[in-house]
């Protein structure tokens, strides 16, 4: 295992934050490259305990030879986020200098990589992917970095950028495990999410204010239909298999439930090459892929508190009762429930709801809106 560290620009007179990657394996290794990040959002903490239980594999691994691609490993993604505590309460979704959220507004590559690269293009698949990673990297390498957000969107996108796999570890407020992931990935994604059991997998090639994984996997479709606009014959590949995993909710941060993830990680890491030995076989899916355009929101029509009806990794039935929301003062009772039916995945994780708070989140099958499906 290699340690490195990596200066971010300083914010503040007196002050220097850090970002720390640990290195496994050989960089390079024709068994390809994979990159694990947790808690970008940094008051996400299920993924830092869930890399940590990697770290400690993957040495092991590292030891008895058996990692045969590089692995990146960033425990920690926002030194920024875990610095900002008010009265004891983490705020680690968004920047509090800025009002950015982490997970949002990275580099957008596309465009300029496709300049560097179209003239040079040919017929060869694998050639074409060296080429375009090459030309990431020095874009990457070119930009500035004029505030300590900045520089630290810069360096992770540096580190993962080129990897043929980028697991990015988050969770919602009460939920079951569940994936984003681009639609054209969801072939590359299918055993993963298997392997990690999850009750939801959202697809989408555009959700809105271009977050961390979409930085990483979307310059490749979007290539491939530059490419194409442009009568140019040329095979791009989805290089990049990029995906959010939201392991569960805030408060289920266990040993038993990292070490169970860190394992289905392990075993895709091994299913892809990057880990010898025989991956196990594949479990069954617990509920199919569909569109996060047919992601349903359940809003509160009025205030009061909220009596879930349902746990996450529920499936409902169109015009089943989810949860109510009870106004003590005028004795009103809503009764919230799927329109079209799915699986329940994401819920509030206090009870307590304001007029058109999103309550709860079901995955259907329906595909009905359309501008920016994450939410803020």
């Amino acid at each position: 295992m290699i340690h490195h560290q990596h200066p971010l620009t300083s914010s503040c007179l007196g002050t220097q934050r850090q970002l720390s990657s640990f290195h496994f394996g050989t960089a390079a290794s024709s068994a390809g490259k994979a990159y694990i990040q947790a808690s970008l959002h940094a008051d996400e903490l299920p993924g830092m305990l869930t890399a940590w239980e990697l770290k400690q594999a993957l040495q092991a691994l590292e030891k008895e030879g058996k990692i045969t691609g590089e692995i990146i490993l960033v425990p920690q993604a926002n030194p920024i986020g875990h610095a900002q505590s008010l009265l004891g309460y983490q705020l680690g979704r968004f920047e509090l200098a800025s009002g950015q959220n982490f997970n949002r507004h990275y580099p957008q590559l596309t465009q300029a990589v496709y300049t560097a690269v179209k003239h040079q293009l040919g017929k060869d698949a694998k050639a074409n992917t060296a080429l375009i990673r090459q030309a990431m990297r020095q874009h990457l390498q070119q930009l500035a970095e004029p505030t300590e957000l900045v520089s630290l969107r810069k360096q992770l996108l540096l580190l993962a950028a080129d990897a043929d796999i980028v697991l990015d570890l988050h969770c919602d407020s009460n939920a079951a495990l569940h994936v984003y992931t681009g639609t054209p990935l969801w072939p590359q994604c299918e055993p993963l999410a298997r392997y990690l059991q999850s009750h939801a997998q959202l697809l989408a090639t555009e959700s809105g204010d271009y977050p961390f994984d979409e930085a990483c996997s979307q310059t490749w479709w979007e290539l491939d239909a530059l490419c194409r606009q442009d009568g140019l014959d040329v095979p791009i590949e989805m290089a990049c298999l990029s995906v959010t995993v939201e392991l569960r909710g805030q408060h289920q941060v266990a040993q038993a439930l990292a070490r169970q993830d860190a394992h289905a990680i392990l075993d895709f890491l091994c299913l892809r090459g990057l880990i010898a030995g025989d991956a196990p076989e594949l479990p069954p899916l617990p509920f199919p892929a569909t569109p996060l355009s047919g992601s349903e929101n359940l809003l509160a029509p009025h205030p009061g508190v909220v009596n879930f009806l349902l746990a996450p990794g529920t499936r409902v039935a169109a015009g089943q009762a989810v949860a109510e929301i009870i106004d003590p003062l005028q004795d009103k009772v809503a009764v919230l429930s799927s329109r079209y039916g799915g699986m329940l995945y994401a819920q509030e994780l206090h009870p307590y709801a304001t007029a058109g708070m999103t309550v709860a989140k079901v995955a259907t099958a329906q595909s009905f809106k359309t501008g920016k499906l994450l939410s803020a």
